[in-house]
């Protein structure tokens, strides 16, 4: 169960630098995601609100619920490296859809947002939060 625990929680990428970086490079993705994705569900233009394609036909409120999530709550919980492995797999999904769904007749400049998130997004699910993070602090206090 531990090791379960740490292979979530804990990661080191080996040098300070690669951590600092690891810093940098998910609160600048995460801020830019919720700048530029989240916003987008808080503002009503023309009297409407963001409209979220639902490819996978789920139910309207569940799908507008994890898109919400996805693009919201979740970049703050990236930037703070709350649970980052974890939380981070709804956007993924969410982009990925995005790119292989929603957008796959578009062409590549409109497919390319979706695809950079995706990429990034998965480099962090990949590497972890690093040593800079809320989880690294609760798996060395826990454990």
């Amino acid at each position: 169960m531990i090791e379960i625990i740490k292979s979530v929680l804990w990661s080191d990428l080996g040098s300070s630098m690669n951590n600092y970086a690891m810093l940098v490079f998910r609160v600048l993705l995460a801020l830019e995601l919720f700048r530029v994705h989240g916003m987008k569900k808080f503002r009503v233009e023309n009297g409407q609100r963001e409209h979220v394609p639902n490819p996978l036909h789920l139910p309207d409120k569940l799908n507008g619920l994890v898109a919400t999530f996805s693009d919201t709550v979740v970049p703050f919980l990236i930037m703070l490296g709350v649970a980052t492995r974890l939380v981070i797999l709804p956007t993924i999904g969410v982009t990925a859809i995005g790119y292989f769904v929603v957008h796959r007749k578009d062409n590549i400049e409109v497919r390319d947002v979706p695809y950079m998130y995706t990429l990034s997004l998965l480099l962090v699910l990949a590497l972890g939060p690093g040593i800079y993070s809320i989880d690294n602090y609760l798996f060395n206090h826990l454990f």
